[in-house]
């Protein structure tokens, strides 16, 4: 185990709160780390979100401890060892180390442990593998340091073994690889290996995990080369039939152009694949409808922008230039941003009584028709001129 000098530090860890609970098992005579994703992030110089405690109390302990420190325990998962501590309205999860008894690839049977080292040794990658105590000393089981300030996703033990424990580690393989991965490295010849020969075991993932963990991957700055290896190992293929890397590249290089921000949903739309059924939720996947929808329309900027608003408009010029290699230009910019603004000059009103029913329905939408196709242009009393 590397102990080290290297120590991480950050509002998240010496806020207050967060050291009274690490306090709160320090001084009931226990061990109690922040660890995982915060401390690989502050490491990394990436924002920290979640803080995840780990200790060797058990989780009646917590409880107990948390009640006599006058803080509120909620046990938010307290059959697998966690007890969340609420300091100052911020929740702490707490969770006693663990090691894994019994896993079928989805989820594990644990006992608990009261060694740190067992605890690591049941995580998935070495650089999760991590741990700080109150001051931010690290204590680093399973030396998992070199890794990450190498940039070097891998995976604890052996990567077959730890991918039949849970077949999303896979997709997470290769989300972390296009989060914290250095492309210019290349990808673990063992993790690929392993990756290879667990194929089968995407199959038995629900596709709302999948569909979570796809999007999560695909909003990294540039997921390109993890995605790329994906369809080499055959990964893409088990988890999106009939989907193509070759629209990506193209796409990430637009956006980076123009500076738009990534989209996972976009993204996905420029996978082709033939069923994306991922579970998403309903306003994720008439978006990712809407997108597939309009990339062969004939719709141009300012009619997209006018029926379906600045940022429909922006994903889809973006996705048709990754289709038809063709960049986004200065004029279509200009188009969209001009079909954001203009509103159609007439309403339905302007039609009684004269019409009702479908047919006002239809006249509604014969004059927005001819308003469009003049560019915007016709007026009011122009459009009720023709009629």
């Amino acid at each position: 185990m590397s102990l080290g000098k290297t120590t991480v530090t950050g509002d998240w860890l010496t806020r207050a709160e967060t050291q009274q609970v690490l306090a709160m098992l320090e001084d009931g005579g226990h061990q109690g780390y922040v660890v995982g994703g915060c401390v690989r992030n502050a490491l990394m110089g990436v924002p920290v979100s979640d803080v995840d405690i780990a200790s060797d109390a058990r989780p009646e302990r917590v409880v107990e401890l948390a009640q006599a420190a006058g803080l509120k325990p909620v046990p938010t998962g307290i059959e697998h060892g966690t007890v969340t501590v609420v300091a100052g309205g911020i929740g702490h999860e707490i969770t006693t180390f663990r090691a894994d008894t019994e896993t079928d690839g989805r989820r594990a049977v644990v006992r608990f442990s009261g060694d740190i080292a067992e605890d690591a040794a049941r995580r998935d990658f070495t650089m999760n593998a991590l741990y700080a105590d109150a001051r931010g000393l690290i204590r680093d089981p399973l030396d998992g340091l070199p890794d990450l300030r190498a940039r070097r996703v891998r995976f604890i033990g052996t990567a077959t073994d730890r991918i039949r424990e849970d077949y999303l580690r896979t997709l997470r393989y290769f989300r972390f690889s296009a989060w914290y991965g250095d492309p210019e490295q290349g990808f673990d010849s063992e993790a690929l290996a392993g990756i290879a020969e667990t194929l089968d075991g995407l199959d038995t993932l629900s596709r709302e995990r999948v569909g979570q963990e796809m999007l999560r991957l695909l909003a990294a700055p540039d997921p390109v080369p993890a995605v790329s290896v994906m369809a080499q190992v055959g990964v893409l293929a088990h988890v999106l039939p009939g989907a193509s890397v070759i629209a990506l590249g193209p796409l990430v290089a637009e956006e980076q152009r123009l500076s738009v921000a990534p989209d996972g949903l976009r993204r996905l739309a420029c996978l082709g694949a033939e069923e994306p059924d991922l579970r998403l939720s309903k306003a994720q996947q008439r978006q990712l409808s809407l997108y597939q929808s309009l990339i062969g329309e004939p719709q141009g900027p300012a009619e997209l922008a006018y029926r379906h608003g600045g940022e429909v408009a922006q994903s889809v010029l973006l996705l048709r230039a990754a289709s038809f290699q063709q960049p986004v230009t200065e004029d279509a910019l200009f188009e969209m941003a001009r079909g954001t603004e203009v509103r159609f000059p007439l309403s339905a009103k302007d039609f009684m009584p004269a019409l009702k029913g479908p047919a006002l329905g239809e006249a509604l939408r014969d004059a927005e028709k001819r308003w469009i196709g003049s560019g915007f242009t016709l007026t009011k009393t122009e459009l009720l001129s023709d009629e």
